[in-house]
């Protein structure tokens, strides 16, 4: 790096008042022994990325941490791992330092602190939106509706208004977006981007990267997702994850476009795409998140930041609370328990959107900036 990008670099570091804790000042300790050893440079992307550095400034690892995908492969195969002298434990102290990012980068900043004690906020902010759109569908419609069979066009609208799910929804989600893009700017100008034009290639790069999860391959071999032998279970149930919510999202947004472009109102009829859409997301969805919180219960807990926990378990919960709701309301939409399922799933949703961008889902953000990074420089080096 020049002597001109090393001074745009500092300023930024400034502008971004960047502190550096303790988990900063490890994880520089082990990339100056990883740097030496080498003996995991192709795991992943982070040890081709760590060996095109001599200097580990706090914005490069912050880089590194938001590219390592936690695999835990290099803390299985490392000869100075715990209980050696030299405790190289890169998962567990990348995963502190992404949370350490997540809540320096947030925006408001003020809302940095909601990462502290995650989980409970996560489940906090859940009890609160669902006892909200019970009320508010007790004071709004009949309370009676809320147990009595609703069928017909529009059926939904009788239990929560039309207008009130468009503007909740629509307010909680477009601030959760504006939050995210708002936490990604100052992330980019924390670690040192230094701006220029993106080629098409680097990009197509880091989307390959984010749609396969690449890097829970282990370089092909699988990761150690359990103990130390090699298995992709955590990467296939991370995918099962991400697609089912994005099934979920599109069947949202198709059903949107039913409504105010077609005038097909829901409930949608059990063939349409909509519902298609919905149900097979849902499942995806429900597979990927129990899969994962059990990984997370039988894994190895060495390499682990375990104060990370409540808030990932948290997260995964309020997920999978999602997709079966979702399924659940599919299943009783035609009876009397349609009502309170319909006004539970929106609750759970509301709190979705409220703690989109203090979850660990942010991580989704910075990571694919660290991955587009990532793409960009090992093109630069090729």
């Amino acid at each position: 790096m020049s002597a001109t990008e090393m001074s745009k670099l500092d300023a930024l570091l400034r502008e971004a008042e960047v502190t550096e804790s303790d988990a900063y000042q490890d994880a520089r300790r082990q990339m100056a022994v990883c740097n030496a050893c080498r003996y995991c440079e192709g795991y992943c992307a982070v040890f081709p990325a760590m060996a095109a550095r001599r200097e580990f400034a706090t914005a490069d690892l912050t880089h590194l941490a938001n590219l390592c995908h936690g695999c835990k492969g290099c803390y299985h195969a490392c000869q100075y791992a715990p209980p050696h002298a030299f405790a190289i434990n890169i998962p567990a102290t990348f995963a502190t330092i992404r949370q350490e990012s997540y809540a320096q980068y947030a925006w408001p900043p003020a809302m940095g602190r909601a990462f502290e004690k995650n989980g409970t906020v996560v489940v906090a902010v859940a009890t609160l939106f669902v006892t909200l759109a019970l009320l508010l569908a007790v004071a709004l419609v009949d309370p009676s509706r809320l147990w009595t069979a609703q069928t017909g066009t529009g059926a939904f609208f009788r239990i929560i208004p039309l207008w009130l799910i468009n503007t909740l929804a629509g307010a909680s989600f477009g601030f959760g977006i504006l939050a995210m893009a708002m936490g990604a700017v100052r992330y980019l100008r924390g670690t040192g981007w230094l701006g220029g034009p993106i080629a098409p290639a680097p990009v197509a790069d880091a989307a390959v990267d984010v749609l396969t999860l690449r890097n829970l391959g282990g370089g092909g071999h699988g990761c150690n997702d359990v103990d130390d032998s090699f298995a992709q279970q955590r990467r296939w149930l991370h995918q099962a994850m991400f697609y089912g919510f994005m099934l979920c999202f599109a069947a949202t947004t198709t059903g949107a476009i039913y409504h105010h472009v077609f005038g097909w109102k829901s409930p949608h009829a059990f063939l349409s795409l909509p519902v298609q859409l919905g149900t097979w997301g849902g499942v995806l969805l429900c597979i990927g998140t129990a899969g994962l919180m059990r990984v997370k219960v039988i894994t190895d807990p060495v390499p682990v930041a375990r104060k990370l926990l409540g808030g990932e378990f948290a997260m995964l919960g309020l997920l999978f609370l999602i997709g079966s709701t979702g399924l659940l309301l599919l299943a009783v939409r035609h009876t009397g328990a349609m009502g309170f399922m319909l006004a539970l799933h929106f609750g759970l949703v509301l709190a979705f959107f409220a703690v989109l961008p203090y979850s660990k889902m942010v991580h989704g953000v910075y990571r694919g900036i660290a991955l587009l990074r990532n793409a960009r420089e090992r093109r630069a080096r090729a």
